[in-house]
């Protein structure tokens, strides 16, 4: 009877072992599974670039007397909005597609004048609609019916063009890639990083927090991360925190997180046109995905007025402020506010990176490349472009890891985290010495039953 107990706890055991092997091996392949990258080849940008540049090419040419913008088509090719039919004829002799239309950017821009003279309206947004080519004045809930009147009669004086709307939840910053910041403030997302030549930054959004903000690193750590040095919040919406060590202690500075572990790499900096297919990373919602629907829009927080936004269908939540907006690699603003949520959608507004960088007299930090002396440097930004792709064919860009953001976290951390090798390792190197050590057991049991048999047999 107790060698039947013993043979049957050595069976449950070596039963036990080869799970431990099964369960360590599923551990390990679904951890390297998820190291594949988000997009292993970005999708060539030249034409993409070449289709923008000739719709502004053309605006420019052509003047905003006889345009009123232009964007990308959902087939990838250029449109420009003309008012009259010889502009037309030269707009597809050189190759983009025209829209004839009734008002001018010229009009366009003079019943947004109106607007901003108006007695401000906290709530409210408005912005230029190059494909119905008209200017859209939306409200929240929190407007109220006096003050929306009061709006429509001033719409109503400046022409038919322009469009009211009433839109569900509230226009707010996101306060609560993308990695998560925090201050007294509350906290934020990271944008890019960025350097003037001597110290390194984070961009993040200018409403996280004013001048002598401290920052903390998000996660496990809570290491200081650096105090803001510059911002510009109402007005626009950009912020610049130095890190506390004069440099950035993170491998790969250009990569920015998009959650599960990976990241994006940043090559330069560009302006978004209508119509393109944009990415959103922040530390609350992740990765999400959209199109640009207008440029130079003005939106009356509770907090204040931020003009030259560009605004979005992409969603946001609280939290996702500062976060990077980018496309093909290619960083283009960083959230700062909006309505709604990623669980029913709604509208997030970014301020543009261009005018950031310019402002604050930085530039992205991207990749190092080779000097003539054979030493490092950082490539500076490239001059700002107008990148874009056809809707659906874009990508958020060259993929990349997330650089190790944990310094001082414990071994324990990093060994129970489910994403990573090394639980799956240790219940692997378990399992086998348990099925060495029942091996070793048996044998040893087998090898004195033989010594006792044989004393037993020859004396």
């Amino acid at each position: 009877m107790r060698h039947a107990r013993r043979r049957m706890v050595q069976r449950v055991a070596r039963l036990a072992a080869v799970g431990g092997l099964v369960l360590g091996g599923t551990m390990v392949t679904r951890a390297m599974a998820d190291e594949a990258p988000v997009n292993s080849a970005a999708t060539p940008l030249s034409s993409a670039r070449d289709a923008a540049g000739t719709g502004a090419a053309l605006v420019s040419r052509l003047g905003t007397g006889r345009t009123a913008g232009s964007w990308i088509g959902a087939d990838g090719r250029p449109v420009v909005a003309v008012t009259d039919r010889q502009s037309a004829q030269t707009v597809r002799r050189a190759g983009a597609d025209a829209k004839v239309v009734r008002h001018s950017m010229n009009e366009l821009k003079s019943a947004t004048a109106a607007l901003r003279s108006a007695p401000r309206v906290a709530g409210t947004a408005w912005s230029v609609d190059y494909r119905t080519n008209q200017v859209v004045v939306q409200a929240d809930r929190s407007v109220s019916t006096a003050d929306w009147s009061r709006l429509s009669q001033v719409a109503a004086r400046v022409g038919s063009f322009v469009r009211m709307e009433r839109t569900e939840g509230g226009f707010t910053t996101r306060l609560g890639g993308a990695q998560p910041i925090l201050s007294s403030g509350g906290r934020c997302s990271a944008g890019f990083n960025v350097t003037d030549g001597k110290r390194d930054f984070i961009l993040t959004a200018g409403h996280c927090g004013p001048v002598n903000s401290l920052w903390f690193a998000g996660g496990d750590t809570g290491r200081q991360l650096g105090t803001t040095v510059g911002s510009d919040f109402p007005g626009s919406d950009f912020s610049l925190i130095e890190y506390s060590s004069g440099k950035t202690d993170v491998t790969a500075p250009d990569v920015i997180a998009v959650g599960d572990g990976k990241g994006v790499r940043i090559t330069g900096a560009a302006d978004p046109t209508v119509g393109q297919r944009v990415f959103r990373s922040g530390s609350t919602s992740g990765l999400h995905d959209g199109q640009v629907t207008g440029l130079d829009v003005t939106v009356n927080y509770p907090e204040g007025t931020v003009t030259g936004l560009v605004q979005t269908n992409v969603c946001a939540e609280p939290g996702d402020s500062g976060g990077p907006l980018f496309s093909e690699g290619i960083a283009l603003g960083v959230t700062s506010g909006g309505n709604g949520d990623c669980a029913k959608g709604g509208t997030t507004f970014f301020q543009p990176v261009t005018k950031a960088l310019s402002a604050l007299g930085v530039r992205l930090i991207t990749a190092p490349r080779q000097g003539a002396d054979g030493g490092t440097r950082q490539s500076p930004s490239p001059a700002p472009t107008r990148a874009a792709i056809a809707p659906g064919a874009a990508s958020p860009g060259s993929s990349a890891p997330v650089p190790d953001t944990t310094a001082g976290a414990t071994l324990l951390s990093r060994l129970t985290d489910t994403r990573n090798v090394a639980p799956g390792l240790l219940i692997i190197a378990g399992s086998l010495i348990a099925l060495v050590a029942t091996r070793y057991i048996r044998t040893e049991r087998d090898r004195r039953a033989y010594q006792r048999y044989y004393s037993a047999t020859w004396g």
